[in-house]
């Protein structure tokens, strides 16, 4: 697994597994089995219900702990110095663990205001050890500045929404500029229009590749780091299959030209749910 050090010196994996609307009785079984595939690094959320099957599978696992790159996320009724805290504690309880390589803010919510104590609240627990990298999920410019403003730590990861349809180039080029991994989930636009554009099909034609492969290949290419979601043995093993080939910069520029700013998740902005 290609790993890549993020701004405090950690390492991440390029490409992770995630477990969005895996139910947490089909978690243990799941995630085991992706990490058999060689997948390395498990995405999770509170709001996904899955964190107690996810720690089961961590546990039952012979992958060594150290070995494995846990992320976990703050859910939006839980922000708030006090409540980001205790809701952490609760994340950490049902993985079953002492740490988590990464703790995130799910999502801004800036009609509620309370994103810039959440993240006082998760350098804490960084300075403590028990997050060994802290960062945000959806947060566009003008959060992050405002918690680069306001806070002491560099948020080391900003997970959103990004596929060809949906590029996110002015927010990829902020959070370069300052040092922050941009990781896309959704990568595949969760299945839906972009597998079957026709500039897709025929550079997966030209490569002998899945449009999924090609997809995903065009992430790492653009420093995007990954978080492919599937439940099928054989479709982990392919979103997996992404280093024993090379989109040439024409092929590049020609999924480059795709977006079109579609979004099949929420904006960040106007993100309410509690």
């Amino acid at each position: 697994m290609m790993t890549k050090k993020m701004n405090n010196g950690y390492e991440i994996p390029t490409v992770g597994f995630g477990v969005w609307k895996v139910l947490d009785e089909e978690a243990p079984t799941t995630v085991q089995q992706a990490i058999e595939t060689g997948y390395r690094l498990i995405d999770t959320a509170k709001i996904y219900g899955n964190e107690i099957g996810v720690g089961k599978a961590i546990q039952n696992s012979n992958v060594a702990r150290e070995d494995l790159f846990i992320t976990t996320k703050l859910w939006n009724s839980d922000q708030g110095y006090e409540s980001t805290l205790r809701a952490f504690d609760e994340s950490l309880e049902k993985l079953q663990l002492d740490y988590v390589d990464l703790y995130l803010i799910h999502w801004p919510t800036p009609m509620y205001d309370n994103y810039v104590e959440s993240y006082k609240a998760l350098e804490e627990i960084y300075k403590s050890g028990r997050a060994k990298a802290i960062g945000v999920c959806n947060f566009d410019i003008e959060h992050l500045q405002r918690i680069m403003d306001e806070c002491e730590i560099m948020p080391a990861v900003n997970q959103v929404e990004c596929h060809p349809y949906l590029q996110q180039k002015e927010l990829r080029a902020f959070c370069e500029k300052n040092g922050i991994e941009v990781q896309a989930y959704s990568p595949l636009m969760n299945g839906k229009t972009v597998l079957q554009d026709p500039v897709i099909q025929e550079i997966a034609t030209k490569y002998g590749k899945t449009p999924a492969q090609i997809i995903l290949r065009w992430h790492l290419q653009n420093d995007i780091l990954i978080i492919p979601k599937t439940v099928t043995p054989s479709r982990m093993k392919e979103n997996l299959d992404l280093f024993s080939f090379e989109l040439s910069e024409t092929d590049l520029d020609k999924i480059n030209e795709l977006d079109r700013n579609e979004r099949v998740n929420a904006v960040p902005s106007e993100m309410d749910r509690r």
